[in-house]
């Protein structure tokens, strides 16, 4: 092979630069979304077991459970996609202390990226159930991807189910659940870059008719949990402890509901 062809099969410096730029660029995106999704301003004592609320958390999930329960009455929820368990500590712990167990699911590898990663999270929801056999009243509830991941398990075991509760999600977008036979709760915020309300609304028909909406007038995506500002999200104009109080009053409402 002579010298020339040699150099002409040699990548020229400017598609190399290129390259370099495309993996840099790639590398920082990546170190970008992981410390946004970082958990953020949560109290450890909140991950904690005390006198109240017994706190255990497994591989698959975190679970808040109430010392002295006043029903058989719990809550499973799904987290969002790259958020942990932990950042949802602050909204769901004080469910707890008001006598409801509370298990959160974590998603395989935090962002559940393949389909086969999301079928587990589907079963890791329903194993739940299977492990508290004395719980006699189930209310599901999932955050983004989470409330996604909470219409397959409702779809798949709608009798399990005494309720559900959406939070901050555009789901379900394909699946017809109109005739579920349960109660269900939509939570959105007026301010949610990922979740839009528009595109939130749009899929109202999917629902059953009296299905309870309830708008976070002010609220983002990023504030249902304890982490960093999520990529193309809005800007909040009302606290992460206002946002959370008034989600945290909607499960609770479902699950009281579900009690009687």
């Amino acid at each position: 092979m002579t010298d020339a062809a040699i150099t002409k099969k040699r990548p020229r410096p400017a598609r190399r630069w290129v390259r370099y730029g495309f993996l840099l660029w790639a590398v920082i995106s990546m170190l970008w979304l992981a410390n946004s999704m970082r958990t953020r301003g949560v109290d450890d004592a909140l991950l904690r077991s005390d006198s109240t609320v017994s706190v255990v958390d497994e591989a698959t999930r975190l679970e808040f459970l109430p010392v002295v329960s006043n029903s058989g009455t719990a809550l499973i929820f799904i987290c969002g996609s790259g958020v942990s368990a932990q950042a949802y500590a602050p909204l769901l712990r004080p469910i707890a202390e008001a006598g409801y167990a509370v298990l959160i699911v974590k998603l395989p590898y935090r962002f559940a990226p393949l389909e086969s990663h999301q079928h587990a999270a589907v079963d890791r929801a329903r194993s739940v159930i299977a492990a508290y056999p004395k719980i006699s009243h189930w209310v599901i509830s999932g955050h983004s991807l989470g409330g996604a991941l909470a219409c397959r398990v409702v779809q798949s075991y709608p009798q399990a189910f005494s309720a559900m509760v959406l939070v901050g999600t555009t789901h379900p977008k394909r699946d017809d659940l109109s005739s579920l036979p349960l109660p269900v709760t939509k939570v959105y915020a007026s301010n949610d870059g990922v979740a839009p309300p528009n595109r939130t609304l749009s899929n109202k028909g999917l629902l059953p008719k009296d299905t309870l909406w309830l708008e976070i007038k002010g609220g983002n995506h990023s504030q249902f949990g304890h982490y960093g500002h999520q990529l193309f999200d809005g800007k909040a104009t009302i606290s992460r402890e206002a946002q959370q109080a008034a989600t945290r009053s909607a499960l609770l409402q479902a699950l009281g509901k579900a009690t009687k």
